[in-house]
């Protein structure tokens, strides 16, 4: 199908075909834009010509100590420049990547990079000792070479124990060859899962998901040439999106930002020129309620990409007016990070309220160019009325979807069973196409065989005046099977009560919507931000 009928002579060469790889983005910025801004962290400045010296020494460094391609070199670090530096030139050597997140407990560490087999491992020297313990745990002839990455600035000064990063670098040669792919499907990253229900499974990138993504994120995003994009996504988070791979081939600059805070997010944004930046809905409910001291007035709209669980439309109708333009996305660590966007469409919406406005940005759904138009389907792969109002699991496919997962092929093809990547969540589909997603399969609660989603309720705590920040998940219950209960975290100095929140939601919700506890306290997260349900479901169950 598609050939003529004589293409002799019409086959691939080196002229008219060369793998994909964010890598090349990064090799032309040098020669396109030397003496362009690459990197910021503090008082550190990098050109792209430092940028792609520091990368080729790394690389070569890595080589040098007998990293071959194939091999995975692992990381374990806040968002700071070595990091960056990591994404180019760990693949520069033809090695895999693996970030690895710095909150985890040791044993899911030693786990990581036992089941990885990284053969280096760069480590913060905040997180030194864990890393140590989470090595010392390994087989002796597994253990990887452990490159210790000071930040003195930060307050981390070396140890003294391990060889440093910039010593390692100093091993380097700045003109290193890089081994670029000789196949775009080559692996590129090794990215595990949080693991919530067991092991974290390994999800294995390549260069061409990694490549058309960040061609596809400027479209979605609307990005100019020579965005400053603040790194909050931590690059251990589906490799902060692929945002990083992404700058060079738009002359961008990233500005790395180790702690997030709403003082660091207004204070990069007036000192260092921050235009964009992405994250979960907790970094916009922080700028919502920074305090008066950390805010710095804005001379430009901050764009902002957030993803992670749907942003409630309260918190929406609040940032907006304070300079930043949110764009909601969706994906998950199988699809590279953010695989659909809400696209605003200014002829049918430009008359929206506020408060409608807000409800619609929520949505999501519409596919970037790298991927293929999502569907939601019931459990026979069939795709439900797009009424608005049928619940169906979301179905994923297109080039930014993972290998699969490493060393688990029956995962894999559960996964991919039907010839979609089945995503886990539960959505509505509207008759634009557009999908609201209304929970995770796991966090919908079914009370009395009514199905009650969790995001629904949230988004109405959200807005409560009092109400910082909630998460909605099921408690047991002998009637009902199932019930609602909400935890809560208060705004600073607010008082509220469980019977007066009740009552604001029966206002709201129907009854058999409306949480029967309501808890106060401070929210269990992830490193991404991301409210932990699953300890909140142990501490239901224990009420």
């Amino acid at each position: 199908m598609g050939w003529m009928k004589d293409e002799t002579g019409l086959e691939k060469t080196a002229a008219n075909y060369v793998p994909l790889t964010p890598l090349s983005h990064l090799a032309t910025a040098r020669i396109v834009f030397p003496d362009q801004e690459a990197l910021v962290y503090g008082d550190l400045r990098l050109t792209y010509t430092d940028y792609h010296a520091r990368v080729s020494r790394l690389a070569s460094a890595l080589a040098g100590r007998g990293v071959k391609p194939g091999d995975v070199v692992a990381t374990l670090m806040p968002n700071v420049p070595a990091q960056a530096e990591a994404l180019f030139g760990v693949p520069a050597c033809g090695a895999v990547l693996n970030t690895i997140n710095m909150r985890l407990e040791t044993d899911t560490l030693t786990y990581i990079l036992d089941h990885g087999e990284a053969s280096v491992v760069l480590v913060d020297t905040q997180f030194l000792n864990k890393a140590e313990e989470a090595i010392a745990a390994l087989p002796g002839d597994t253990r990887p070479l452990l490159v210790e990455v000071p930040d003195e600035q930060a307050g981390h000064p070396p140890s003294g124990r391990h060889l440093t990063y910039e010593a390692f670098l100093a091993e380097g040669d700045p003109d290193f060859d890089w081994i670029m792919p000789e196949d775009e499907w080559e692996s590129l990253a090794l990215n595990y899962t949080s693991g919530t229900t067991g092991r974290p499974k390994g999800v294995v990138y390549h260069h061409r998901g990694a490549y058309l993504l960040t061609l596809g994120t400027p479209i979605a995003w609307r990005l100019p040439m020579h965005p400053r994009i603040l790194a909050i996504v931590p690059f251990f988070h589906c490799n902060n999106w692929c945002h990083t791979w992404m700058l060079p081939a738009l002359g961008g600059t990233v500005v790395c930002c180790r702690d997030v805070s709403a003082k660091a997010i207004y204070d990069a944004i007036a000192d260092d020129g921050v235009t964009h930046f992405g994250g979960a809905p907790i970094v916009l409910s922080m700028i919502v309620n920074a305090d008066e001291a950390d805010r710095r007035p804005l001379n430009r709209t901050v764009e902002v990409m957030t993803a992670g669980a749907p942003p409630a439309p309260a918190i929406l109708a609040a940032i907006e007016p304070m300079g930043f333009n949110v764009t909601q996305v969706y994906g998950l660590t199988e699809t590279f990070g953010h695989c659909t966007y809400s696209m605003w469409k200014d002829t049918d919406w430009a008359e929206a309220t506020d408060e409608d406005r807000a409800a619609l940005k929520a949505r999501q759904g519409i596919a970037l160019p790298n991927m293929e138009p999502v569907v939601v389907t019931d459990s026979k792969l069939a795709q439900v009325p797009q009424d608005g109002d049928s619940p169906g699991e979301i179905m994923i496919r297109g080039n930014s979807v993972m290998k699969g997962y490493y060393k688990n092929p029956e995962a894999t093809a559960e996964a991919f069973a039907g010839g979609y990547f089945h995503s886990g969540d539960i959505a509505v589909q509207h008759s634009d196409s557009y999908v609201q997603v209304t929970d995770r399969a796991k966090d919908i609660i079914i009370s009395g065989g009514e199905n009650i989603s969790s995001v629904e309720v949230e988004a109405a705590l959200m807005h409560h005046p009092a109400v910082s920040l909630c998460a909605v998940v099921a408690k047991p219950d002998e009637k009902w099977g199932e019930v609602p209960c909400a935890f809560v975290e208060l705004m600073p100095g607010a008082e509220t009560s469980e019977t007066e929140i009740v009552t604001y939601l029966r206002d709201r919700l129907a009854g058999f919507k409306t949480p029967k506890r309501v808890v106060f306290q401070s929210l269990p997260k992830t490193a991404t931000g991301k409210i932990q349900k699953f300890e909140l479901r142990g501490l239901a169950k224990s009420l």
